[in-house]
């Protein structure tokens, strides 16, 4: 869908001007004339491209105060259509991006590794925050209080997302593997359906959803391993990042404003999460506060690295990387593209 540009903050407007007339600053390569055909600004110079798509999701909070504030619009000016389409996971932002309806889109670390793993062409751009979004849920009355108790029980998780790799790990904890569950591969938002009309007897979750659902049905949380999250990647195909450098840097331009302003604004930042998520402002607040650290960097670099070199293990003997161990170690080596990050930031 497209979003008809609306400024809530005359202050960003402004912020966001900037960072379209410093794009031709960039690091080479990044945004600079030579390498984007000419950059914005130059003599006889436009934008790269007259429209893209990304995403915005609500496991991905900078996207909604970028979406919300306008800041990429602003930027750009009228000259490049901005379309937005909603993530309902990290498996669907990986569809968008290899089906080539987004150019950048957010998943969780180890959704990217995946389908890096899986010959999808992207790579991880920037960071948008360091969260604890995942953890293994249960209903009110349930008699499961860990994770040996999942063995022979149907377990609701979103394949390709943190919250199925967080089920792996924590079925590891208990010397269990998914042979040892009836797993019941739905959407996010559908194993919260699923656990509360009785259909599974428990799902790995992923916030905001159960956050509202810890609230608004009783649901515990009866397993939390924050080791076991991957940081919020925010990815980009190779396409655009070799052929739209300009409007790239952009984007995470925005997201580095975004951030700055969400952590100045922290009850803004949930209130806008509870608007878009459709849940409580109390949840979205301990959402925002007490399970998401969006004071972090936004370079994609060693502490990714060191998080995703944990999960690659699990993710080569999942079955789910025709490659294997090789592949995702290939991935692993490759996933990364940090200079528009670094730029966004000023290193």
């Amino acid at each position: 869908m497209s979003r008809t540009f609306t400024r809530r903050h005359a202050t960003a407007l402004a912020l966001s001007a900037a960072a379209a007339m410093g794009v031709t600053s960039c690091v080479a390569g990044e945004g600079s004339a030579s390498s984007a055909g000419g950059a914005p600004g130059s003599a006889g110079g436009d934008w790269s491209t007259s429209s893209f798509t990304l995403d915005w999701a609500t496991y991905n909070p900078l996207s909604l105060i970028v979406r919300d504030q306008g800041l990429i619009e602003a930027a750009l000016g009228d000259g490049v259509t901005v379309e937005w389409v909603q993530s309902a996971g990290s498996n669907k932002a990986n569809e968008f991006l290899r089906s080539g309806s987004a150019s950048i889109a957010s998943t969780a670390g180890s959704a990217a590794l995946l389908a890096r793993a899986n010959e999808s062409p992207i790579k991880v751009v920037g960071i948008y925050d360091q969260p604890e979004w995942s953890a293994l849920v249960v209903g009110p009355d349930s008699d499961i209080t860990g994770p040996a108790d999942l063995a022979g029980r149907a377990v609701a998780a979103t394949p390709g997302t943190d919250p199925y790799f967080f089920l792996i790990q924590t079925l590891a904890e208990a010397g269990l593997t998914l042979d040892d569950i009836e797993l019941q591969p739905l959407q996010h938002a559908d194993g919260r359906s699923a656990l509360e009309g009785g259909s599974v007897d428990a799902w790995s979750g992923l916030d905001p959803i159960m956050g509202a659902a810890e609230v608004e049905s009783g649901a515990q949380l009866v397993y939390r391993n924050v080791d076991f999250n991957t940081y919020g990647f925010l990815n980009a195909t190779e396409d655009f990042i070799d052929n739209h450098p300009d409007v790239l840097q952009v984007v995470l331009d925005a997201y580095e404003e975004a951030r700055s302003w969400a952590v100045e604004h922290p009850a803004e930042t949930a209130a806008l999460l509870a608007e878009s998520a459709g849940i409580d402002e109390a949840v979205a607040t301990t959402v925002i506060e007490e399970r998401t650290n969006l004071d972090v960097s936004g370079i994609p670099g060693d502490d990714q690295l060191a998080v995703l070199e944990t999960i690659a293990p699990v993710i080569a003997d999942s079955g789910d990387v025709a490659g294997g161990a090789e592949a995702v170690q290939e991935a692993l080596e490759s996933i990364i593209h940090a200079d528009f990050a670094a730029a966004a930031v000023g290193q």
